[in-house]
Parts: structure tokens; C-alpha cells; sequence
């Protein structure tokens, strides 16, 4: 199973060139069968741009997140701090092997709406998803 995430471009090349290693969330998807990450980077891009495999989902208080994840995060500790603020508990999904599409992706290659979800959308076997 797989979720497509919204992500901001400047994070989503950062993972695709494998320079963030940690995708952030305050709320992450619940169902144990996905595995795979598929990347829309938000607009300006607005596109598919990529996916990952999952390697883990680290959930722990935002300060000891980012004493596990900082080496990679891929953003600065003060927008770490900024955007965690007031959440007792969040998510760091470990990115494992990437892959960036030789050409970006239509949403509604994905998504029978053919709209970006704001956090999240399942993508049950690679077919059409619900947004969550």
C-alpha cells in the first residue's frame, strides 16, 4: 500500500537528492501496510515527483526527535521548533530507497479526484486512493 504526502518543493528535492533523510508530520497515516511514500511536491510545481520506500516511522516527543534525526532532518532546528510547536508527540518517517520520476506525474494519475490532499491520500495498490 501506498500514501501520497504533499511536501514543499524545497523539502521534496531535498529528499529525492537524498539530503533529507526525515519527512516530518504532526499526524501520519495509521494503516501498517504502506510502505511506499509518493512525493507531490506543492505548488509552484504542483506534480508527482517521485516516491520512497519507509525504512521506519520514529514517533517521540518533538526534542527527542530531533536529537535522532537532526544530522539529516533537512531543516533548520528553529523551523523543526517552529513547526512541532505545541504537539506533545510527532513523526519522522525514515526515507529508505528513492526514486524520482524521469518525468512528473499528474495528480489524477493517482487520485481520482485529481486533487492534492492537504496532508495525506491512500494509494492502495499503486490504483486510485482516498484522500484521509
Amino acid at each position: 500500500m501506498k500514501v501520497l504526502l504533499s511536501v514543499r518543493p524545497d523539502y521534496a528535492n531535498k529528499i529525492l537528492d537524498g539530503t533529507k533523510k526525515y519527512e516530518f508530520r504532526r499526524r501520519i497515516h495509521r494503516d501498517p501496510r504502506v510502505r511506499t511514500i509518493i512525493i507531490y511536491a506543492t505548488k509552484p510545481v504542483g506534480k508527482v515527483v517521485g516516491e520512497f520506500t519507509i525504512k521506519y516511522v520514529h514517533i517521540d516527543s518533538p526534542n527527542l526527535l530531533w536529537e535522532k534525526t537532526r544530522r539529516f532532518a533537512g531543516i533548520s532546528e528553529q523551523l523543526f521548533s517552529d513547526y512541532f510547536q505545541g504537539c506533545p508527540v510527532g513523526y519522522a518517517i525514515e526515507v529508505k530507497c528513492v526514486k524520482r520520476y524521469k518525468q512528473p506525474k499528474d495528480v489524477s494519475d493517482f487520485l481520482a479526484s485529481g486533487m492534492a490532499p492537504q496532508s495525506y491520500a491512500y494509494v492502495p495498490g499503486g490504483g486510485r486512493a482516498s484522500p484521509a
